[in-house]
């Protein structure tokens, strides 16, 4: 009788497996987490939002669109000669704003429209001549002696129709907790920038209710922000005691800081110079509320406020020195976007491990 040969199942021992595939998942979460490094150290230092890049000119320069070469700010005759009106696309208490051209590009061209409130308005002019920077919208020129002011042209509008835009087909793909997230980024960012600004210590006063903070900053067509108006933006000088006081009314909401809130109670009626002075903490006071916008409601919108709780705690302090900088709020905020975008690529990692 034929014997059958045995077949002999060689096993590796389990020991080595277990030791190889811990080995290989360790580089591949070494490897996601460089990727994820550079990933993210490239969207802070560049994806159009470098300091210096390719799109800066000298001071008193500007590029546009597809050009090459830096142009010098338009003149009160360049103006006249080369901007055409196209039609009005907003007014304000200070300046009447025209959707324009040159040269074949749009662009937004602003006019005074009270004359009583020309030094706001050249106020405005001095701080977008003083701040241009990847947080301020371009100066392309101005004339003040016709009280005008040339600037580059964003068609998707201020952030009040922030969410009117993310319904929008062709942008629904960012209404994602992450790229709202990245705008509040942003917002905190231009904070940060004017609270340490080349000129100092600078407040964003226009900022007494959400509407109108919103209407303060453009929305760019990579879904970044702007800030548009620097009308009002006192500057803070500890050095010389010297704070601020945002307009000659009395403030009022939970909006507002509690130090932006007439202090002496009904029974006083309001006098402006008997209103104390503050800093810019007002501020960091206002930045969850801001934020609260930016992440709206969509999937995961709830996890990131979770995460930003400590925070925003902190930025509602009553006393204002007890409120974190803006730079604090920024470095919070860009630790929580590492953090939630490193678990939502890497999901599984802790339970192969």
């Amino acid at each position: 009788m034929e014997k059958k040969p045995h077949c002999v199942r060689r096993e590796f021992p389990p020991r080595e497996v277990s030791s190889l595939s811990l080995a290989l998942l360790f580089v591949a979460v070494l490897l996601l987490n460089a990727l994820l490094y550079l990933c993210l150290n490239k969207f802070y230092i560049s994806s159009g939002r470098a300091e210096m890049d390719s799109n800066v000119c000298s001071f008193g320069y500007f590029k546009l669109g597809a050009a090459k070469n830096c142009s010098p700010w338009l003149s009160c005759e360049a103006i006249n000669r080369e901007v055409r009106k196209l039609k009005c696309v907003g007014e304000g208490a200070v300046k009447k704003v025209f959707l324009s051209e040159w040269k074949e590009n749009k662009v937004v061209l602003s006019q005074l429209t009270n004359p009583e409130l020309k030094e706001d308005f050249l106020h405005g002019l001095k701080m977008l001549k003083a701040l241009q920077s990847k947080h301020v919208v371009r100066l392309l020129g101005y004339c003040e002696e016709q009280f005008t002011i040339l600037t580059e042209y964003h068609p998707l509008g201020s952030l009040r129709a922030l969410n009117e835009t993310l319904h929008i087909p062709k942008y629904k793909g960012m209404n994602t907790w992450h790229r709202r997230l990245m705008l509040a980024i942003d917002y905190v960012s231009v904070i940060h920038y004017l609270h340490s600004s080349p000129l100092g210590t600078l407040v964003m006063c226009d900022s007494n209710d959400l509407d109108k903070v919103l209407s303060q900053y453009l929305l760019t067509s990579d879904f970044h922000i702007l800030v548009n108006d620097l009308d009002a933006l006192p500057l803070v000088n500890r050095s010389a005691g010297r704070l601020v006081k945002c307009g000659h009314r009395e403030l009022r909401g939970e909006f507002v800081a509690p130090e932006q809130h007439w202090p002496y109670g009904e029974e006083v009626p309001f006098e402006d110079d008997l209103m104390p002075p503050y800093d810019e903490k007002t501020d960091i006071w206002k930045i969850p509320d801001v934020s609260n916008f930016f992440l709206g409601h969509v999937e995961g919108s709830d996890i990131v406020r979770l995460h930003l709780f400590e925070i925003h705690a902190a930025c509602k302090k009553k006393d204002p020195s007890q409120r974190p900088s803006a730079q604090e709020v920024l470095d919070t905020y860009r630790r929580v976007l590492t953090l939630l975008i490193r678990e939502a690529v890497m999901p599984g990692a802790r339970e192969m491990l």
